[in-house]
């Protein structure tokens, strides 16, 4: 597919996010180890890579969900490491969050949904808070959804309404958790569409973890690829689309066999299914 129209921010512009030599992980597992990462500023950057390979654990670190075992983790410049728990609900306020299904509110609205962080982190009146929910609304085409529950719009339309209520507090960073994750080729489309045209009218950065390569090439300005706890490859995605890595190549072209292999280490077949003794060695 052509790529939308990218950001005009200036590609010398200060990173939002830069990840410093990080290493973390659960318990005494390490999933990334020195992780070096940067976001640059009013960009879609998409972060790639296999499944468990630690993408999720990066928007975990970014919302400090989980602190890092040695490194930093940078927003605009400062480290979240220290922040006391009032800096951090403000931090937190400067992110909008898209998880994977949308994660709406059952029990609420279409129009309570959008309206909620707004009632959660603001003073504003409702007069102000109906204008604004129905501006983002608005925005992803779904005012006219207002009044339905999350169970009367299709998977599609709860992904856009999970989107409007991401940008309802108007943050400078959305982080994306398989935005395109079971949606049809024209909701697929339109979800795509939506994340680039926002994040350049609305001045966003934006941080997409998905596995649909063809539409997450289409809107980024930037991919990197997490394998093996470490960022190998940075880059534009013409970059990696032509790179001679044999792993990115693996990932990107959907090679069944490479550095990934096809079959886990493993006993050989003969003993594990008894042909030597039955068999006199002989398959």
């Amino acid at each position: 597919m052509a790529p939308y129209p990218s950001s005009s921010s200036p590609d010398n512009a200060p990173p939002l996010i830069e990840l410093r030599d990080v290493s973390c992980g659960y318990g005494d597992r390490l999933i990334l180890e020195k992780v070096n990462l940067t976001v640059p500023r009013g960009k879609v950057l998409a972060l790639i890579g296999t499944s468990g390979g630690g993408k999720t654990t990066v928007l975990r670190l970014l919302g400090r969900q989980i602190r890092p075992f040695a490194g930093q983790v940078l927003f605009d410049g400062e480290d979240i490491a220290g922040f006391d728990q009032t800096r951090l609900y403000a931090l937190r306020r400067r992110m909008g969050m898209l998880f994977q299904f949308g994660a709406l509110f059952t029990d609420l609205s279409v129009f309570e949904n959008v309206a909620f962080p707004l009632r959660e982190h603001t003073e504003l009146p409702e007069a102000m808070i109906r204008d604004l929910v129905l501006m983002k609304l608005n925005a992803v085409g779904l005012r006219g959804a207002r009044d339905l529950m999350p169970s009367e719009v299709s998977g599609g339309m709860a992904r856009r309404v999970a989107l409007a209520r991401a940008i309802a507090l108007d943050p400078d960073l959305v982080l994306y958790d398989e935005p395109f994750a079971g949606l049809d080729p024209i909701s697929l489309g339109v979800a795509a569409r939506l994340i680039r045209d926002l994040n350049d009218a609305l001045g966003l950065t934006s941080l997409i973890v998905s596995h649909d390569l063809h539409e997450t090439f289409g809107i980024a300005d930037e991919v990197a690829m997490i394998a093996n706890g470490r960022v190998v490859a940075q880059g534009k995605p013409q970059d990696l689309q032509h790179s001679d890595d044999p792993l990115v190549r693996q990932f990107v072209n959907a090679q069944a066999d490479g550095p990934v292999r096809f079959h886990q280490p493993a006993a050989p077949v003969a003993g594990d299914f008894g042909l030597a003794a039955s068999t006199g060695g002989r398959a």
